[in-house]
């Protein structure tokens, strides 16, 4: 299997992991009397599915990208990227510009 895609597999398992735990927490302390109304309902147990399906895209999502950003590029040498070719700076010129006396602007009196 290639690299990339067990790094995938394994983070969205734990994504998915840590929205099991995230959600039996919400449980457990009955944030938004959340227990009882799961509890008490014949369809709470579609509740709690959907709550943790929901969580854990978001929380695989996360994790995947916190994993991704975490690789490192092994390089051995020591440039930073491009080809290491010199660039031409261009100094900025002053351009005399001639003021014209016929032209009148917006705000100037006719």
């Amino acid at each position: 299997m290639p690299k990339l895609i067990r790094l995938y597999i394994v983070n969205v398992a734990i994504g998915f992991g840590l929205a099991a735990v995230f959600v039996g927490l919400l449980l457990w302390f009955n944030i938004a009397n959340l227990w009882h109304l799961v509890s008490s309902s014949d369809k709470g147990w579609l509740a709690v599915l959907i709550l943790w399906i929901s969580n854990g895209i978001i929380f695989a999502g996360v994790q995947f990208g916190i994993a991704v950003m975490r690789l490192k590029d092994d390089d051995d040498d020591d440039h930073h990227g491009g080809l290491g070719q010199h660039v031409m700076r261009r100094e900025h010129a002053t351009i005399p510009v001639p003021a014209d006396d016929g032209a009148r602007g917006f705000w100037s009196k006719k």
